[in-house]
């Protein structure tokens, strides 16, 4: 073979095995991506979203982390309440990468799971490891009424524990619940027995209401009432003493005039002569055939009546 031919080839495989190199050497990083370098088998650095340049064939991306938040889920596992009820429960995780060195280097699984990264997988663990203590803390009947609670206990115990492995757990949803045939008919009957009782209570409520307001209106129609015949009787009351008072003014008046008459030049004579026309009558009204009548002996003699009537007026 010429010699230029063989230095033009070794030249030109040189040059492709250079530009080759030098693309290797160019690292471009998504957004939201982080990628941890190690240099001779140890960790050099991470690199985020952007152009980088790396040395060949000493430097090497070991380990690539979206910094997103993910959704895991969490597959179905049996939990025992603390009543001794086996039920099925499943959710999904929230988390997202917060250091990725942590994440690279903090923990590592035993057994290789498809699709899982090492911190994924240890948290899925930690958090169905979780799900099973604190729901057997709990009644059947409360684990369906304080789904959050229970969600906020594994949101924190799950965060504390994986916080050396450099990710952040946001939150955590439990998506179904399942219990056994013969519970769920149980708690069917209980519900329907509860509804009942419910519906006796409002339905005895709603009686006593009725009751009451009616004894209530009873009793404020005989306030009513009684109230009406208080005024009424007040009414009369104040009716006749202002008619006492009238007739008793009256009966003061003629008095007055009659004394102030009496007083005059011959009111006297005058009151006597009225005084004795009134007895005869007063006589004549008495003297019946019917009535029998007994009258003191001085009252025969007119004069005598007359003298005593004077005396009387003066």
């Amino acid at each position: 073979m010429n010699p230029s031919i063989f230095y033009t080839i070794l030249a030109a495989a040189a040059a492709i095995i250079a530009i080759i190199t030098f693309f290797k050497c160019i690292r471009i990083v998504p957004a939201k991506q982080a990628w941890v370098v190690e240099r001779l088998g140890k960790y050099s650095s991470t690199l985020e979203a952007g152009f980088h340049v790396l040395i060949p064939f000493i430097d090497k991306v070991r380990y690539k982390h979206s910094l997103k938040e993910k959704a895991l889920d969490v597959p179905v596992q049996p939990c025992f309440t603390e009543d001794n009820v086996r039920i099925f429960v499943d959710g999904v995780l929230y988390l997202k990468v917060v250091d990725p060195v942590k994440a690279s280097y903090g923990i590592t699984k035993a057994l290789r799971t498809p699709g899982l990264k090492d911190y994924e997988y240890a948290t899925v663990q930690l958090a169905q490891t979780m799900m099973r203590s604190v729901i057997g803390k709990m009644q059947l009947d409360t684990t369906f009424e304080e789904r959050d609670a229970i969600n906020s206990a594994i949101v924190q115990s799950v965060d504390e524990a994986s916080d050396p492995w450099g990710i952040k757990v946001s939150r955590y949803e439990i998506q179904n619940i399942q219990v056994p045939d013969t519970i769920l008919a149980t708690m069917e009957k209980q519900m329907q027995a509860e509804r009942e009782r419910r519906a006796r209570i409002l339905e005895s409520e709603g009686s006593m209401t009725s009751r009451i307001n009616r004894s209530q209106g009873e009793m404020e129609r005989m306030i009513n009432e009684s109230e009406g015949v208080k005024e009424k009787l007040i009414n009369e009351a104040e009716g006749k003493a202002a008619e006492i008072l009238a007739v008793s003014r009256a009966t003061a008046a003629s008095i007055s005039k009659v004394a102030d008459a009496i007083s005059l030049g011959g009111g006297e004579e005058a009151a006597s002569l009225q005084v004795i026309e009134d007895f005869i009558d007063q006589m004549k009204n008495l003297a019946k055939k019917e009535s029998k009548v007994i009258l003191p002996m001085d009252l025969s003699d007119l004069s005598m009546v007359e003298d005593k009537i004077r005396a009387t007026l003066k």
